[in-house]
């Protein structure tokens, strides 16, 4: 048997060497080609808070918690109270303020609430206030001077400056010590037996009556020691004269809105004057009423 000749095999060229080429920025990676990631344990612990973190959190908690303790547990309660310096103001008045912080804790009792409560008695000018962690609560006042003696048919008041009245006094009480200079005034009007410890007379009134207090007789040309004031509906402000005795009528004063103080202080000049001239033409002996309210036109009677 005869074979039939087979065809050689061609060769096939070699193939080039595969090279490896890195992907373009921004491209796709191929999944046989990822770069390695982070250990799962370095992820985890970038999610959780760090330990100063934590002890913070943990630290502002337990404070809150002291805090809340010591508000509303038995420690750091006010058990005592105690005040000085008050004369004029009534005892019970600040303890009325005071008694109300008992039992409750130190840290929560509000001091500026409590002074201005205490400086808004009538006779208290000042006021400190303070809590200590021993449970005490100390308050300290300081009380108006008395800059006059205000006296009416109900009774006899004392006042500050800008007319506050902050203290009365009892029919047979003498004067505190160091009053008895102060100008005191008595007030006829109606209305004047409504005033009572609180009231403000009104600033005008204080202010002229504080001037006509200052007022020296020889200035009105008179031979007298002493004045006093008295006030009253009709005639307003008098001038009162005991020896020898006479009374000058100057009307009201601090009461017209429309009258400024240079007004009021001319106006009281020109009667100061009207009077003057009045006791150097008339023995002021023989004179018992004097009228200046218009001191264009005095009107004055003689005694009997």
């Amino acid at each position: 048997m005869k074979l039939k000749p087979q065809p050689r095999p061609t060769r096939r060229p070699p193939r080039p060497p595969r090279t490896f080429r890195r992907p373009a920025r921004g491209a796709a990676r191929s999944r046989g080609a990822q770069r390695p990631r982070k250990p799962l344990r370095r992820r985890i612990a970038a999610h959780l808070p760090s330990l100063a973190r934590a002890g913070a959190v943990l630290g502002a908690v337990a404070a809150t918690a002291a805090l809340g303790a010591l508000l509303n547990g038995p420690w750091l309660r006010v058990t005592d109270v105690t005040f000085a310096g008050q004369h004029h103001t009534a005892a019970a008045d600040l303890e009325r303020v005071l008694l109300e912080q008992r039992g409750r804790s130190v840290l929560a009792v509000d001091t500026a609430s409590i002074r201005a409560r205490i400086e808004g008695l009538p006779a208290v000018g000042e006021a400190t206030v303070s809590a200590t962690l021993l449970g005490r609560i100390e308050a300290t006042v300081v009380e108006h001077e008395v800059a006059f003696v205000w006296q009416t048919a109900s009774g006899r008041f004392l006042g500050a400056a800008d007319g506050t009245i902050f203290a009365a006094l009892a029919d047979d009480e003498a004067l505190p010590a160091g009053v008895e200079p102060l100008p005191q005034i008595q007030d006829e009007r109606f209305v004047a037996r409504l005033i009572t410890v609180g009231d403000v007379i009104p600033a005008g009134v204080v202010g002229t009556a504080l001037r006509l207090f200052e007022i020296d007789p020889a200035a009105l040309g008179s031979a007298a020691s002493q004045l006093s004031l008295r006030l009253d509906d009709e005639y307003g402000f008098r001038l009162v004269s005991a020896a020898p005795e006479w009374q000058v009528a100057l009307g009201p004063y601090g009461l017209d809105p429309m009258e400024t103080e240079t007004e009021a202080a001319a106006r009281l000049d020109a009667q100061v004057a009207a009077v003057r001239t009045l006791f150097a033409t008339r023995a002021e002996a023989d004179i018992g009423w004097v009228d200046v309210r218009n001191p264009g036109k005095v009107y004055f009677r003689a005694k009997g």
